[in-house]
């Protein structure tokens, strides 16, 4: 008598694991969020959201005493420029001591796309930064995506997951994913508590990261560690 066939038992559809999911799920809301941004409209829960971060009677002033301000602007700092880089640094120069040269390229090659990217939307979507209370950090550039919240995800999911390729190890990716959505999530909180954006930058700049990473370390990461003799 022939055994029965269990439906439960097949291999899933190639579009439905994670890998294909999460990226295009992310990639897709960015893109929404963007059109519906590009075109002018605005959501109600922004002001919401940047004024709850805000003493009632002084909304120029961000809630908490003077040392907790100064924390998120030590938080923030995390989310800039020159934190990024020194982290992606650090982290490309040990892979490549480590014999890891194909995997450092790659985890290069694909930041520094990512600040291009970055910048080139900010010029083309040109969305001005919140208005409704006072930045408590001085900005240069147009508001959407938030840069802080978009090259945070990459660079740290990115540098996570490369880790994690080189390591071998669950246990080491699973905590470097770890510390890496700790300080994205604190750094995109940071960029909303300051006034400088609105939470719709932040969301965009999240989704777009988790897009571009999953990408680079699906793809990019893992041909790279297969060039690599270690």
């Amino acid at each position: 008598m022939p055994e029965p066939v269990h439906a439960m038992s097949r291999t899933p559809a190639p579009w439905l694991q994670p890998r294909i999911l999460i990226p295009a799920a992310a990639g897709l809301a960015f893109l929404v969020l963007a059109a519906f941004i590009a075109s002018d409209r605005s959501f109600a829960f922004d002001t919401r959201l940047v004024l709850l971060f805000r003493d009632p009677a002084n909304p120029a002033v961000p809630l908490g005493p003077a040392w907790f301000q100064e924390a998120v602007r030590d938080m923030t700092a995390l989310g800039s420029f020159v934190g990024l880089f020194f982290m992606a640094a650090t982290a490309a120069l040990a892979l490549w001591f480590c014999g890891y040269r194909h995997l450092a390229i790659g985890l290069a090659v694909s930041l520094l796309a990512a600040l291009l990217a970055s910048n080139g939307l900010k010029i083309a979507i040109g969305r001005e930064r919140p208005d409704v209370v006072g930045h408590a950090a001085l900005t240069f550039t147009a508001s959407f995506p938030s840069g802080h919240a978009f090259l945070s995800a990459v660079t740290l999911l990115s540098i996570a997951g490369f880790v994690g390729l080189a390591s071998r190890r669950e246990d080491i990716k699973r905590l470097c994913m770890t510390l890496a959505w700790v300080m994205i999530l604190l750094i995109g909180l940071s960029r909303i508590y300051l006034g400088v954006h609105w939470p719709t930058d932040v969301i965009g700049g999240w989704c777009l990261g988790v897009a571009w990473s999953s990408i680079a370390v699906a793809w990019v990461g893992r041909k790279m560690v297969a060039s690599d003799p270690v």
